[in-house]
């Protein structure tokens, strides 16, 4: 979701695709058992400012049933919403990507996501006003620029765990460096070396389950499966043709 890709044409073709989209979107809004919030509409202006194409909330061809398109990367994935069944009363869609290997939680709701991209865009300390512009009104009861420095947080993703929401991407990073600890400790205890290593190799096909990055994993887990014996297995997971 986060690859920059070509910037929209211009700033009055973005506002006609982007109000279009929405306008098209609101009949199935309103036939929901969810009640999204009112920055629902400012989802696309701000997934659009940093690169994704508008698509019609009818190009459902193709993807899981239950959410409603919303932008896409050049790269295929889409940001969309996820109609729950059985949602209860009052629960806001949450906010998915969606790509050929499935579909993963981006926020619980359109706030959440719109809050976390503009403190990610603060954090950046640039000076472009586009996604501020495309988050409107909504974007600032969100979020005053200037929030996350002032609130001397010095890691990214410990400011958006505490003052954002948990993420499962943040929270991956996180059990990163917790596992490291953990095998350290584990072996402290006489935990054998091989079982330790196969303990590794399961946490980072679990982390890498949450956004399908298999390719960022692989060469850690194989490492893993020949420090426990397995060297079987870690040429079969190297294999490429």
């Amino acid at each position: 979701m986060r690859a920059v890709v070509a910037v929209v044409a211009s700033r009055s073709a973005f506002a006609t695709a982007a109000v279009s989209s929405f306008h098209r979107l609101k009949p199935i809004v309103r036939c929901s058992s969810s009640s999204p919030s009112t920055a629902v509409s400012t989802t696309i202006p701000t997934s659009t400012s940093f690169g994704e194409a508008v698509i019609s909330p009818a190009a459902k061809e193709g993807l899981v049933p239950l959410v409603i398109p919303l932008s896409e990367s050049s790269a295929g994935t889409l940001t969309c919403l996820l109609r729950w069944p059985t949602s209860p009363p009052g629960m806001e869609m949450p906010v998915v990507g969606v790509h050929k290997h499935g579909v993963w939680l981006l926020a619980k709701s359109v706030d959440q996501y719109i809050h976390r991209i503009l403190v990610e865009e603060d954090a950046k300390a640039q000076d472009s006003n586009k996604l501020w512009n495309a988050s409107s009104e909504a974007g600032e009861k969100l979020y005053k620029r200037g929030d996350f420095l002032e609130s001397q947080i010095a890691d990214l993703d410990v400011y958006l765990l505490k003052k954002v929401g948990l993420f499962p991407d943040v929270i991956g990073r996180f059990h990163a460096t917790w596992r490291e600890g953990t095998k350290q400790e584990d072996l402290k205890k006489g935990k054998a070396p091989e079982q330790v290593a196969l303990d590794e190799a399961a946490f980072w096909l679990d982390l890498a389950s949450i956004d399908g990055t298999w390719d960022e994993v692989v060469d850690r887990v194989a490492e893993c499966y020949m420090e426990a014996g397995l060297c079987d297995i870690a040429k079969f997971i190297l294999y490429r043709e």
